[in-house]
């Protein structure tokens, strides 16, 4: 916690009467001069002093004319001060400025939770309980609920798969491991060391393929097969299957193509498709389209009968980082702070019929279905949160907090669904038939 115990606290200490006169001396105190400073220690709860030589109670406010001059108000201490109430807490992005709304000096109060998941309560040691500014709990919402974590990842999360039909989850991430956990038991089963970061991770039939620098991996589940895909140059950040063809999406800006070879049980070159002129980071097909997103701020609409680029979208001002198709709707997000809605017009053509802006960059986008079966559009934004909205009204329903941002989003059977984050931390979650019990 940040305290300037030489700058503006200690001016409002020598305001409060806990300074002594002129020349830098220190006044003695009584134990009874209600002035005295109010220890800090105290009040995040974990001082271990005794006897401590400031007070383990809060200040009275002082009343008119007590010492201070015209115009001098409680609120004026209060605001400079930096703190507005009895107990408020300094926590992580406290800057001096707090509008707390906890109430005044020595009245009761109403804790108004802040939308931030409290670090000492992640630690095990908040010492405030339901009484505290911070969330106990990684979520904000009634409609879903977290059913366990998976630890073992050591950095970001970048991709989650599971199989349709199988009992295993598979995660890749930034710390070149592709890790295999069972699902019934939520136990980690098998770690694998690639040699290189995973930019992305797909299932595809009995296929797990795994994107990674200058190559992508592919390993049959059912009958043990392996093979590696060469031709990428750099890292491969998206792989998607269209009709019969596999698509990666290069660090160079290129789109490979691998067409399955069942005779041969192997990936065989296809096809290079270009046009971005920096990496695609994004990947989806829909309507017999193949749709890419790319650093250079573009999305681009490729035909899947002939691979040809048919029409370009440059409405992004920054990189365009998740696509997704649903019904006759194409969703972009981008770090430009925005969501974006596309419809066909006359002619065939995409225009951006809305646009949804958030306060920070947009990460990844999902598309799933509550447990009444309401389309629920899952947001990953550069907070460190999850959003949850109802569409079509883009009405918000909840949200999911973590300790950086989640860039990896999986839908699961069940009303399951998982996220992974920058830490390496995946976590499991599940629709509520039944609303989850409100936040205290």
């Amino acid at each position: 916690m940040d305290f300037d115990l030489n700058g503006g606290n200690k001016r409002v200490f020598n305001r409060l009467g806990g300074g002594g006169g002129g020349g830098g001396s220190t006044r003695t105190m009584a134990p009874t001069d209600t002035r005295q400073k109010v220890c800090f220690h105290w009040r995040a709860g974990r001082c271990n002093r005794s006897p401590c030589p400031y007070l383990h109670r809060e200040l009275p406010g002082p009343g008119p004319g007590q010492g201070q001059g015209p115009g001098y108000t409680n609120k004026r201490v209060a605001e400079e001060s930096g703190f507005a109430g009895p107990s408020h807490r300094r926590g992580p992005g406290f800057n001096g400025n707090s509008n707390s709304s906890w109430g005044r000096f020595g009245g009761n109060r109403t804790v108004t939770k802040t939308e931030k998941v409290c670090n000492f309560w992640v630690d095990g040691n908040c010492t405030y309980g339901d009484k505290c500014r911070y969330l106990h709990c990684w979520s904000k919402g009634e409609s879903f609920s977290l059913l366990t974590q998976l630890d073992g990842h050591e950095k970001l999360v970048s991709g989650i798969a599971l199989p349709s039909g199988s009992d295993k989850l598979y995660t890749g991430s930034k710390d070149e491991t592709l890790r295999v956990w069972d699902c019934a038991s939520g136990q980690c089963t098998g770690v694998l060391k690639l040699g290189g970061e995973v930019g992305c991770v797909l299932s595809e039939g009995p296929w797990l393929l795994v994107g990674m620098p200058n190559l992508v991996k592919a390993w049959n589940i059912e009958t043990n097969a392996e093979q590696s895909l060469n031709g990428p140059v750099g890292q491969v950040y998206s792989l998607v299957v269209g009709t019969d063809l596999l698509f990666a999406g290069t660090q160079d800006g290129s789109i490979l193509a691998w067409r399955y070879n069942a005779a041969t049980n192997c990936f065989e070159p296809a096809a290079s498709l270009t046009g971005h002129t920096l990496a695609v980071v994004t990947l989806y097909v829909g309507a017999n389209r193949l749709y890419s997103g790319s650093m250079d701020k573009t999305i681009k609409v490729w035909s899947l009968d002939n691979l040809q680029c048919i029409q370009t979208l440059t409405d992004h001002t920054s990189v365009v980082m998740s696509l997704i198709c649903w019904d006759q709707f194409l969703l972009s997000c981008s770090l430009d702070n925005t969501v974006k809605i596309w419809a066909a017009v006359e002619g065939g053509n995409l225009e951006a019929t809305y646009t949804h802006k958030e306060e920070h960059g947009v990460l990844a986008l999902c598309g799933v279905h509550d447990a009444e079966a309401k389309p629920v559009l899952l947001c990953s934004c550069n907070d460190n949160t999850l959003r949850l909205y109802d569409l079509p009204s883009f009405t918000e329903r909840g949200k999911i907090f973590a300790k950086q941002e989640i860039r990896a989003i999986q839908i699961g059977p069940g009303g399951i669904f998982f996220t992974g984050d920058g830490t390496g931390q995946v976590k499991v979650w599940k629709w509520c038939t039944e609303p989850t019990a409100a936040l205290p």
